[in-house]
């Protein structure tokens, strides 16, 4: 019994039927995580971007290094030091949230040169036409090349998406019972492996497929002119 919940192991399709409350329980887990840390990294991956885009060397040098860093290390050692090293300085963050973050943090530094190609691949005279219009820098970011980069770069951002969904599992090393957790737990308690993980990797191709059909309908429905704005 798991979550309150009895599983009968006399029949595979029983089993399998009375146990899948308790993996739907853990897809919901993985999907909040999957969204907080993509909004995470959708956010900060921009922000890096921009300052590392920046003219000043002060600016543009240490956002490199830092995505540098974010890149190149590996997520299970991010999370580790988010949820055992952060305490000893008072910062006490869920589990959860602790995952949802270095996922977003890790994904952080990819995205970031996903924005920085879309945002390349404005021509440079959308720029002049905004400094002869007298628009501050921030403003010609935000109104003309923003909107002109992102529909570019939608299915590449789907792409990272899908991968922050498969990376989730990472966070059960923390005590977050997303799905392969959960499964892992059922097939500890029954001795009965096949099913739970079976199970597991059909919700996960499902989600899979949802959310790659959602990016590929949005990078359809997107015009690659660039997004109107009011």
């Amino acid at each position: 019994m798991l979550f309150g919940i009895e599983w009968d192991t006399s029949n595979d399709w029983i089993f399998a039927a009375s146990i899948l409350p308790i993996l739907l329980r853990g897809m919901v887990v993985t999907i909040q995580a999957t969204v907080v840390g993509f909004a995470v990294a959708a956010v900060l991956g921009l922000v890096l971007a921009g300052l590392k885009s920046a003219r000043l060397r002060v600016i543009s040098w240490p956002a490199r290094a830092i995505s540098e860093f974010l890149r190149d290390t590996p997520l299970l050692v991010q999370l580790f030091f988010l949820y055992y090293v952060l305490p000893e300085y008072g910062i006490l963050l869920p589990a959860f949230l602790t995952g949802a973050l270095a996922l977003g943090l890790q994904y952080s530094a990819y995205m970031s040169e996903v924005y920085r190609a879309g945002i390349e691949s404005v021509t440079h005279g959308q720029t002049e036409a905004a400094r002869a219009l007298d628009l501050s820098p921030l403003r010609t970011f935000t109104v003309v090349i923003l909107p002109q980069a992102i529909p570019r770069i939608v299915p590449a951002l789907g792409n990272y998406l899908v991968s922050i969904m498969k990376d989730v599992p990472v966070l059960s090393v923390v005590s977050v019972l997303e799905m392969l957790r959960v499964a892992q737990i059922i097939g500890d308690r029954s001795f009965h492996y096949v099913i739970p993980l079976s199970m597991v990797g059909v919700l996960y191709l499902i989600m899979t497929l949802v959310a790659s059909a959602g990016v590929r309908y949005l990078d359809n429905r997107l015009p690659k002119q660039g997004l109107p704005l009011k």
